[in-house]
């Protein structure tokens, strides 16, 4: 079992978030992205690869894909914090279930509150109106309920379209088929891609509620209108497209 985090600059959450993953792995390889940026503590089974310049969220975990070995890899954000026992839960589902390819937790706020994590594939009016200021005059509710899940919480494993890329399972096999990450995408819109991708390669996606992950999720493009990271979610979404044309027929 093998474990990637991937910093930009330095996070406060990263310790925990090392802490907890660094047990329930075997390899464990923290990439920062900036050269100049804080270094953390790592254990034994941690390996620090910093980069020269900084590169998308898709190249570093390509990066550090290549650089582990382990069958499933779980690829984690900085802010992400996995609760005690979530990491085994997610790798026996994984091992007793042979095409799931993604295998992602229960994700929750630091207050506890459930975030909604499992998702579906997005919609051309949908994401416009999320992303725009759209949703600051029409009904945005109608809008996020059905993308976002909103209505559903399981307390079973489910199936899922996509899921958040905060914390994933990823079996190896399958990132191989499809050759990883697409490095195309500098931020936003690689997990739904890579979803996409498996679901067409017939693998599986699968949201299992009984593994808890708290995410410090800062969610900036769903605060503000307008920022760089604004135009980083419309090229992925552009890129999406341009990959997947078939996804322009479902307006709704």
């Amino acid at each position: 079992m093998a474990a990637i985090v991937v910093y930009h600059d330095w996070d406060n959450d990263l310790p925990d978030c090392i802490s907890a993953i660094a047990p329930t792995v075997d390899e464990l390889v923290v990439i920062a992205n900036l050269a100049s940026a804080r270094r953390p503590d790592l254990p034994a089974n941690g390996r620090l690869l910093v980069n020269d310049r900084p590169v998308g969220f898709s190249a570093n975990v390509n990066k550090g894909v290549a650089a582990t070995s382990a069958p499933l890899v779980v690829v984690v954000n900085p802010d992400a914090v996995a609760q005690p026992g979530a990491v085994p839960s997610l790798v026996e589902f994984a091992v007793e279930h042979a095409r799931a390819g993604i295998v992602g937790p229960q994700l929750r706020y630091p207050d506890g509150e459930w975030q909604p994590s499992r998702r579906r594939f997005p919609t051309v009016v949908g994401t416009v109106i999320r992303r725009t200021p759209l949703r600051s005059v029409l009904k945005k509710e109608r809008w996020q309920r059905g993308h976002y899940l909103l209505d559903e919480r399981p307390e079973a494993p489910v199936e899922a379209d996509w899921m958040l890329g905060g914390f994933l399972l990823l079996r190896r096999e399958m990132l191989d088929e499809l050759g990883g990450f697409d490095e195309g995408f500098r931020l936003y819109g690689e997990d739904i891609d890579l979803g996409y991708r498996a679901a067409r390669a017939g693998w599986e996606r699968w949201y299992v509620p009984d593994a808890v992950v708290q995410h410090n999720y800062h969610a900036v493009i769903d605060r503000r209108f307008f920022t760089r990271r604004t135009w980083w979610h419309f090229r992925g979404m552009l890129r999406f497209v341009r990959k997947h044309p078939e996804r322009l027929t479902a307006l709704w």
